[in-house]
């Protein structure tokens, strides 16, 4: 590999960027923020609505009449327009200033104590709904990514 290609590999944004996904459970109040790899390889689907996969969702929406109540009395909505959208999707920037806004409100860990700062939940690259950020160190924070 000449050093051309080496640096064109480490540069490049030809690794996996993990899309973050927003999870809402309105039966047993319980909202939850998990990474694609994460929903493909751990119990999130089976921890946030007690089914085995993802894939079972709709037939739970379509049959589970008080999972069905739940939804339309959070979101406001009658049974024939829940979507699958409504419980999980693509996490937004609001979503994560959300996330942000409860641990803030935590009190502080003695880790967290000594730092002063929040500890970066994923990845330093993440996809939202808004696009690719990244990690902001000096404020905790996730930033937009300038595309060109």
């Amino acid at each position: 590999m000449t050093l051309f290609e080496v640096s064109e590999r480490m540069f490049s944004l030809n690794y996996d960027i993990e899309t973050i996904y927003y999870l809402a459970n309105p039966e047993t109040d319980q909202i939850t923020f998990a990474t694609g790899s994460q929903l493909r390889y751990e119990d999130i689907i089976k921890d946030v609505f007690g089914v085995a996969s993802i894939h079972d969702l709709p037939m739970m929406i379509q049959y589970n009449k008080s999972f069905q109540t739940s939804i339309c009395k959070y979101f406001g909505v009658a049974e024939n327009e829940i979507t699958l959208e409504m419980i999980v999707r693509v996490a937004s920037k609001m979503d994560l200033l959300q996330l942000k806004k409860q641990y803030e409100e935590q009190p502080p860990q003695v880790s967290q104590e000594e730092s002063g700062m929040a500890p970066r939940p994923f990845d330093t690259v993440i996809r939202l709904q808004e696009g690719i950020f990244q990690w902001d160190e000096e404020h905790s924070s996730y930033n937009l990514v300038e595309t060109t």
